[in-house]
Formats: C-alpha cells, structure tokens, sequence
C-alpha cells in the first residue's frame, strides 16, 4: 500500500486502530510460544516491538508478572493502548511509547525477551536480529512472528499484494537462516493456525468495513479505498495455502 495517497491511510487507520489486533495472532499462540521460552525470569524485562493498540501486550501482561516496554511508531495506536492500559490498572507494569525500532531509546543488553508480531520485517529480518541482539542479555529471548512463503509460484495477485509491504518476504528455511546468521540459536517455530487469522484480525476487520461503507456511502474515493482493504481477507480465503505467519522462537547465547 505505499504507493497509496494520504486518503488511503487515513481510511486504512480508521479500519485497523479498531480492531483487537492489526496482524494475524492469538492469545493461545502467545502462550504456545511463551513456553518454548524455558528459563525466562519470573520478573522478566519484555520489550514489544511494534505493539500496535496492543492485543499482544495485554496478553503478554495477563501470562508473565514482569515489566513490559511497548513500543510502535504510529501515535495514535499508542495513545489507544495507554487507555487501555490506564483502564485495566496496568499503567505501572506496562510502558506504552511511541518510538522508531531501528533508533530505540533503550538500554542495551537489559532485557529478558524481545517480543515482536507481524512487525520486524519493515527493518529486514537480517537488520531485526542486529538490534534484537542487542537488546537482550544473554541468555535472552526473542520472539516473533513473520510472513512466509509455504508454496513456490503463488497467483499473480498474491504475489502483488505482499511485493507492495515485503517484496523481500522468503520462505521459513531463509528466516532460520537469517536467525542463525544473527547470533541466534533457535529453539522452534510453528505455523499459525487459520483462526488466529480470522478471531482477532479478519473476521472484526471485515465488519468494521461494512460499518464504514455506510459512513462513507456517498464518497466515492473512500468506498474505493475500503474495495482494496477488503480484498486482504478475500485473498486469504482463496489463497492462504501459499503463505503463512510462522511464530519464531530464538535465544542469545548465554556466556560460557
């Protein structure tokens, strides 16, 4: 969508920032990879990165007693997720920021787990492990979610829709090996299921449509613009065989 005008955007954030998560996830993935991180403190330190409104958060808050730093580029999904956080008594474990992840304020090698959905790929994989790295003690964690290829030779319009936000997008063997070559070891990966697609994501962002198709009925550009956002999920109907989300669980060597 980067090759959309400044209309675009505003409808697309009227449709996303209302929706319990902006990507593919669920709270059960959550805690599935949250397993897989043997070892992490009781009171851990957690970065989010890319936080959106924060449905990852509030579950990485309800599922571990430490400290949460969530961060994410766009305001106003920031502000959202404060109110959220002021209104559930949160405010004081979790740190809601608005903040650039290839420039983060935040103090290296101090963290117990970098936690990441749907959001590394703007930095390149390769780059994400660079700064993941570095954020974490060692011995830390990482995890994260990422687009990938499960089929070669997808249709023309799969193809086109994600060369738009990651024509660099591979299948799961290049993000392994793109952990590995960041100084990571991998612990284990696994496939989202459809209906962390379709709960928390497809399913709420397809009714928000249809409420803003009655908004906007008599403005063309605007219906033009919820045309395009609505064929995401229609394209995952038809087509999801060809890609997945693969949760990715990684850790920094500890020192020997």
């Amino acid at each position: 969508m980067n090759d959309y005008g400044s209309r675009l955007w505003e409808i697309f954030f009227e449709v996303y920032e209302g929706l319990p998560r902006q990507g593919p996830g669920n709270r059960r993935c959550t805690e599935r990879a949250l397993r897989l991180c043997v070892g992490l403190p009781r009171a851990s330190m957690i970065v989010d990165l890319g936080c959106g409104v924060g449905g990852q958060t509030l579950h990485l808050a309800d599922l571990t007693t430490g400290t949460i730093f969530a961060v994410d580029n766009h305001a106003p999904s920031i502000e959202r997720l404060k109110a959220t956080l002021a209104a559930r008594g949160l405010s004081q474990r979790v740190q809601a920021r608005v903040g650039d992840m290839a420039h983060l304020d935040l103090p290296p090698e101090s963290y117990d787990l970098v936690w990441s959905e749907g959001a590394l790929y703007n930095l390149g994989i390769g780059k994400a492990m660079r700064i993941c790295r570095g954020l974490l003690r060692p011995g830390g964690f990482l995890a994260f979610t990422n687009a990938v290829w499960r089929k070669e030779n997808p249709p023309p319009e799969v193809k086109a829709s994600f060369d738009l936000d990651y024509p660099d997008m591979g299948t799961i063997a290049d993000v392994v090996t793109d952990i590995q070559h960041g100084g990571f070891e991998l612990i284990d990966h696994f496939t989202l299921p459809d209906e962390a697609w379709w709960d928390d994501f497809y399913s709420p962002m397809e009714q928000r449509i249809i409420e803003l198709r009655r908004k906007y009925n008599n403005d063309a550009e605007a219906i033009t613009v919820l045309d395009q956002l609505a064929r995401e999920p229609e394209m995952h109907r038809n087509h999801s065989d060809y890609y997945a989300y693969e949760f990715f669980v990684a850790r920094r060597p500890a020192i020997t």
